[in-house]
C-alpha cells in the first residue's frame, strides 16, 4: 500500500508539473499587443540643384536653384492616405518673379501593387511685373484687350511680352505599379484650363520607369542606387490676345502654343535620408517656338523665324540640360521617433 501511495503521489506531481510547464509555454508564446496606430505623419525635405527643369524647360535660366517642401499626411488606413502640402523653389522668370510657391493636396489609395494619387496642385509666382504693350502698362495690369496701336514695349533685349501673374493650377492623376522589389512603372496625367496664365489650356501625360538596385550592391556601406526615366508629351491650346501677333491674320488674337515631347533619364544614389540624382533632360521643341512659349527674357536674335515667332529670337530654355540635385527627405514617423 505504501508503494502504491508513493507511486500515485509521483504521478500527480509529474502531471501537475507538465500542466504547469505547458501553461508557461502558452504564456511565453502569446503575441504582444500590436502598437497603437498613429494615423498622422509629416514628410518634409529640401534640396539644391544645378538647374531647375520642369517638363524639359528650365525654370531658373539654367542656373542653380534651391527647393523645400512640407507635407502633412493622414493615413485613414494603411492603404488610404490623405495629404496636403506646400513647397517653394527659386526661379528666374521673364516677369521677374523670383520664387515659385506651390500648394497642393489629394488622396493616395493603394490596391496591392497599384498605388494611385489624385489631387490638385497650385503654382504661385509672386512678385511679377507686367511687360506688355504701352496700353496694358498704362492700365496697370496684363489682362483684357490690347490696343496694339499704342505700340509695344515688352521685355528689354527682345521685346517679349510677359504677364504680371503667371500663376495657375492643375488637376492630376497618377498610377505607380510596383512590379517587384526592383521595378516600378508609372503613368501620369495633368490638366490645367489656363497653363501659366497664358490663356491656353495645357495637358501633360507621361510614362515613367524606375529600377532600384539590390541593397547589397555596394556591400554593407548603406549606399543604394536607382536608374529612372520619363517620357512625356505636353499639349497646349491657344493663348489669349495678350500674346497675339499684331497685324497677323491668323494669330492676332492669340497664338497656338507649341506642343512638344520631353524626356529625361538619370541615376541616383541614396544614403540614409540623402539622395544625389544625376539626370539628363531634353525636348524636341525648336528654339524659335521655345521663345514664343516661354517669353524668355534672355532670348537673342538668331533668325529662328517660325509662324508664332516672327521676330526671329531664339531661346535655349527648352534645350538639352544635365542636372545634378542633392536632396534630403524625411518623415516624422520613420526618422524622428
Amino acid at each position: 500500500m505504501k508503494k502504491v501511495a508513493l507511486l500515485a503521489t509521483a504521478l500527480a506531481l509529474v502531471t501537475t508539473g507538465s500542466a504547469f510547464a505547458a501553461d508557461l509555454r502558452v504564456k511565453a508564446l502569446k503575441a504582444p499587443p500590436p502598437p497603437a496606430f498613429d494615423p498622422w505623419d509629416i514628410a518634409f525635405g529640401g534640396g539644391i540643384m544645378s538647374d531647375y527643369v520642369f517638363r524639359g524647360i528650365t525654370q531658373s535660366n539654367h542656373k542653380p536653384a534651391v527647393t523645400a517642401y512640407f507635407e502633412p499626411r493622414y493615413n485613414v488606413t494603411k492603404d488610404l492616405q490623405l495629404y496636403v502640402g506646400t513647397s517653394a523653389s527659386s526661379i528666374s522668370f521673364p516677369n521677374r518673379a523670383a520664387a515659385e510657391v506651390d500648394f497642393y493636396g489629394g488622396i493616395r489609395p493603394t490596391f496591392g501593387m497599384f498605388a494611385f494619387d489624385f489631387g490638385l496642385w497650385g503654382y504661385l509666382y509672386p512678385g511679377g511685373q507686367c511687360f506688355g504693350s504701352q496700353y496694358t502698362l498704362a492700365q496697370g495690369n496684363c489682362g483684357g484687350d490690347i490696343d496694339y496701336s499704342q505700340g509695344a514695349i515688352g521685355l528689354p533685349i527682345n521685346g517679349n511680352f510677359a504677364k504680371k501673374d503667371a500663376s495657375f493650377f492643375e488637376a492630376y492623376a497618377k498610377l505607380n505599379v510596383v512590379i517587384n522589389d526592383q521595378w516600378t512603372v508609372g503613368f501620369n496625367e495633368y490638366y490645367s484650363p489656363n497653363f501659366l496664365n497664358l490663356g491656353a489650356w495645357g495637358n501633360y501625360a507621361s510614362i515613367t520607369a524606375k529600377w532600384t538596385a539590390p541593397s547589397t550592391i555596394f556591400g554593407a556601406s548603406g549606399v543604394g542606387m536607382y536608374v529612372s526615366g520619363e517620357f512625356g508629351r505636353q499639349w497646349f491650346g491657344t493663348s489669349d490676345i495678350f500674346y497675339g501677333i499684331a497685324g497677323d491674320p491668323v494669330y492676332a488674337n492669340g497664338i497656338k502654343e507649341p506642343s512638344y515631347n520631353t524626356w529625361n533619364v538619370g541615376v541616383g544614389f541614396t544614403y540614409k535620408v540623402f539622395t544625389l540624382d544625376l539626370r539628363y533632360h531634353d525636348t524636341d521643341l525648336n528654339k524659335g517656338d521655345c521663345n514664343a512659349l516661354t517669353s524668355d527674357h534672355t532670348a537673342k536674335f538668331t533668325g529662328s523665324f517660325t509662324p508664332i515667332n516672327p521676330g526671329g529670337f531664339s531661346s535655349n530654355w527648352c534645350s538639352a540640360a544635365g542636372v545634378a540635385k542633392l536632396s534630403f527627405d524625411l518623415t516624422a514617423m520613420s526618422n524622428l521617433k
